[in-house]
This record gives C-alpha cells, structure tokens and sequence, in this order.
C-alpha cells in the first residue's frame, strides 16, 4: 500500500487547527500504516501546539514537527525533506487555514499511478481580488523568466511523487519564501508528468493570514532577484 504523507505548516491557527486535522486525517484511510499526517508549528504565539498536542492522543498518525523556521516557505521546506527522508511514496501539500477542502483530494488520489505530480488550479480565489492578481503576474513572470505556461504557480493543494519531489529539492535554499513556486517552474520547465486540476479555495473561516499585502510586495520584489539566479542555475545544469 502507498505510503502517504500530508504535509501542513502552520502558525497562529488556533482557530482553525482543530477542524483542519479533524477534516483531514480520513484521507490518511486506506494508504500504509505508516503513512502520516505532519503538521510544522514553531514560532505560533496561540494555542496552536497545544491543541496539535493534544489531538495526538485521538490521532495517532498526527506528528508534529518542531525545529523550523516560523514562516511559510521555510517550512514547506522542512516538512518535503522530513517527508521524503522517513520514505514517503507519495507528498500531499495543504495548508491549515481550512481554505481547501479535503473532499477533493480522492480526485487527485485516483490519479497518482497516471501522473507523477497532480497540482491544484484556483479558478476562484475566496482569498480576495488582490491576491488573485498577485498570481496572474506570478504566472506572467514565470513564463517571461523561464518560458513555462502554468494555471496556478502556488496552489496549497498539491500531490507529489516523493522521488520527484526530492530531485529539486536541493536546489531551494532552506530559508526559500516560496519554495511552491519554484517547485511548480521546476516541474514544468523540466517536463516531469504533471497535471492541473480545478480545486475550491474558500476564504478564511476564522484566524488572521499572516502574509499581508506589504510582505507580499516585499517577496515578490526579492523573487525578480532570484529568479534570475534560478535561470541562471537551471541554464548551468540539466534535470536533476
């Protein structure tokens, strides 16, 4: 049976935690035993961990992961490797906002043996107008840096083939902002057998998104810089 890891950063979700988990934790049904749901919280100022710690005892498979930096990117980053390390077949990435809905995920699941990643596409964003741009001009500098055409660069709604996932890797610094759009560019501009699906993106139930506009202005800025440092990599070595 697959081995499934899901794979959650979090921070200051104590509104939500709770729901997401519960939610969450049947899609873990029917895969390995050894499959996991891991949750990377450091750094939240809630009840976050609290609450994780004490789910544990009704949910066994829920690990929490400690030792990551408290912002987004960093701990993507943290939970792929961690995934990948403990021998995962296959890497299911969600956010724990409740902003997705675990109903979907069989969709993708019944696809895994027919592409080696299956990335979600936010037709509708509950998240607001602005953010929605952000992703329009996402989509349009990836394609003018490296020359790839994507749905959605950064959808929190993602499943990975582990052995895949773990090529690139490497080549993402730890401390990397926004380690899903790299990762969607490496996918793309390097042919891996990869798919878009239309997924819901609802808007927050509850709690406070810790990415605001001026942080996402100051991300965006620095990723024209890297970019050009990613181009220039990729341009250097072939597939991983």
């Amino acid at each position: 049976m697959d081995k499934l890891f899901i794979v959650m950063p979090a921070y200051n979700e104590e509104a939500n935690i709770c729901d997401v988990v519960k939610d969450w934790y049947p899609c873990l049904e029917g895969k390995s035993e050894d499959s996991r749901l891991v949750i990377a919280d450091s750094g939240s100022t809630d009840a976050t961990h609290k609450l994780l710690r004490s789910m544990q005892r009704t949910y066994p498979k829920l690990e929490i992961l400690g030792g990551t930096d408290k912002q987004h990117g960093p701990k993507l980053i943290a939970l792929y490797r961690y995934a990948v390390s403990m021998g995962a077949d296959y890497v299911f990435q969600t956010d724990s906002d409740g902003q997705t809905k675990a109903g979907e995920f069989a969709a993708f699941w019944r696809k895994r043996e027919k592409y080696d990643v299956i990335l979600g596409n936010r037709p509708v964003r509950g998240d607001g107008k602005f953010r929605a741009f952000v992703e329009k001009v996402v989509c349009f500098l990836l394609k003018l840096y490296f020359g790839v055409k994507v749905k959605d660069a950064n959808a929190p709604f993602r499943l990975m083939k582990a052995e895949v996932l773990a090529r690139y890797l490497d080549r993402i610094p730890e401390d990397y902002n926004i380690p899903n759009i790299m990762l969607t560019t490496y996918f793309t501009y390097y042919g891996e057998n990869l798919k878009f699906m239309d997924i819901t993106f609802r808007p927050r139930k509850a709690g406070k998104n810790s990415i605001n506009i001026p942080r996402i202005v100051g991300i965006g800025w620095k990723a024209l810089g890297d970019f050009r440092r990613f181009k220039a990599q990729m341009r250097e070595g072939g597939k991983a």
